[in-house]
Formats: structure tokens, sequence, C-alpha cells
């Protein structure tokens, strides 16, 4: 059987000039860096599935970086100080094969307090050879400390014709048969992370034609765009009961957050 490719691979830039920017001095300041080879310390703020990661791994790419000379590290799974002093640190004392050292720390919010204070001093130590770059989606979270060695950079979420065009090009790209106002239910659901739209998308238009997803289905956010059509149709109180059903007290915040950007 044939692997089939996922569409948040598929459709992920391959290339800076691909790279959808929020603004025309974003895209200045990233070809300035390319041009010169070196960046400063980043750290890369923004909702999930807005481009944070892909414009990192782009950055390191198109400034030639040496394979050997780039350590990404998921942060989520690899995060305390041991991890710090056991693979990020030794990783900054050699040399570099090329120019520079890249450390790509993915979700460092999630790094503990005595790791990023184990960071930080990792950070001034080997600045002249090495730079790090940090994504987060909760800034709140990272140490002041850090926020003053990085050179800071909020990614602006798409706005929803932007990002309801990208959706819809994807789906007409791959021949799926589709209506507006189920594709908007899903624009709702997701809204501004692209990346798991396209992933709901993909996993229920199989058959060609785009559905709504169901409980069956096995998509964990099978009950956003029930919500969703819930609101559409008036049934407030049924949208939330079904908001109680599926969320954890953890997940307030965000869901918070959702409803004000999406209903």
């Amino acid at each position: 059987m044939a692997m089939i490719d996922l569409w948040t691979e598929r459709y992920r830039p391959t290339t800076t000039d691909e790279y959808v920017f929020t603004s025309e001095s974003q895209r200045t300041k990233v070809t300035q860096w390319i041009n010169d080879k070196s960046i400063p310390h980043l750290l890369l703020s923004g909702a999930a599935g807005v481009g944070k990661t892909t414009l990192a791994k782009l950055l390191v790419k198109e400034m030639g970086v040496d394979e050997y000379d780039f350590l990404y590290v998921n942060a989520s799974r690899e995060n305390g100080i041991d991890f710090i002093r056991n693979k990020i640190h030794p990783f900054c004392q050699t040399m570099p094969f090329g120019h520079l050292k890249i450390v790509m720390l993915d979700e460092a919010d999630r790094v503990s307090q005595q790791g990023q204070d184990a960071l930080k001093a990792t950070m001034e130590e080997y600045a002249v050879s090495c730079r790090f770059i940090l994504t987060t989606n909760h800034p709140n979270k990272i140490l002041p400390p850090l926020h003053s060695r990085c050179q800071g950079w909020h990614f602006e979420k798409l706005d929803h014709t932007e990002y309801t065009a990208r959706a819809a090009t994807v789906l007409v790209t791959e021949g799926i048969e589709f209506d507006l106002d189920t594709l908007d239910s899903y624009v709702k659901a997701h809204y501004p992370d692209l990346r798991k739209c396209l992933n709901s998308l993909q996993q229920n238009s199989v058959t060609g034609k785009l559905n709504a997803p169901t409980s069956a289905s096995g998509d964990d956010s099978a009950y956003r765009v029930k919500m969703v059509e819930l609101y559409k149709e008036g049934k407030i109180r049924e949208a939330r009961k079904l908001i109680c059903a599926n969320i954890s007290e953890d997940e307030y915040d965000d869901i918070y957050t959702w409803m004000y950007n999406n209903l």
C-alpha cells in the first residue's frame, strides 16, 4: 500500500520565497539574515500552526548551516536541566564545522525554570559561535532573562479570508468536492491553526468529498466543528454542553481564546 502524504507536509513552504510573511519588514529582515549568514538569538512566538517552526527551519537551511552544526530539540519531550547540561551544553562547546552553530528549541515554554536558567548561561558563554532559536506559543512562560537575550518576533495570525483561501486552495488542488458552509465550519473550528485545519480536512475527505467529522472518525477536534454548527443554528445551550463534555480544566484558557477569535 502506498504511503499517503500528509497535506501539512506536501504544502509546507520549501523556501522563504514561498513563505507567507505578514509584513514586508519581516521578509526584509529574514533576507538580510540569510545574506549575512548570521542571526541573533531569536524568540519566535505566536499561536500554534502559524508557521514559527517552518520559518525557523527555512532560515537555517537558506543560511547554509552545516547539518552537524544544527541541533533540533522538541522541548515538549526534553526539557529538564539535565538535558540542557548533558546535550545542549556539550553541543555548544565544540567548534562549528561551518560559520555558526544553531540550536533550535521548539516549544521552549515547556523547559523547566531550572532548565531555562541553565540555558541562559549557555547562551551567554557561547554567543560567539552559537545561536539559539526558541519557539513558543506562550511567551509569558519564558523567563525575562531569556527574553532580554533574544530578539523577539511575534507571529500574527493570518486574517480569516487569507486562511480560508489557503485551505480552499489545498482542497481544490487535491480535487476534493466541498461546499463553502462546511469549509467555513472547519475554518472556525481551527483558526488560526492552519496545520490542524489541514489535518482535519484531509482526514474527513478520503472519499473525495469534504464531510463534517463525526465522533467515530477519530478526529479529536470533531466536537469543535459540531459546536460551530450548533452556534450557527442558534443552539447555544447544546453547544455549551458539548464544550463541557469535551474539554478539561487546563484547556479553559485555550477554548475561551478560540471562541473569542471565531465566534
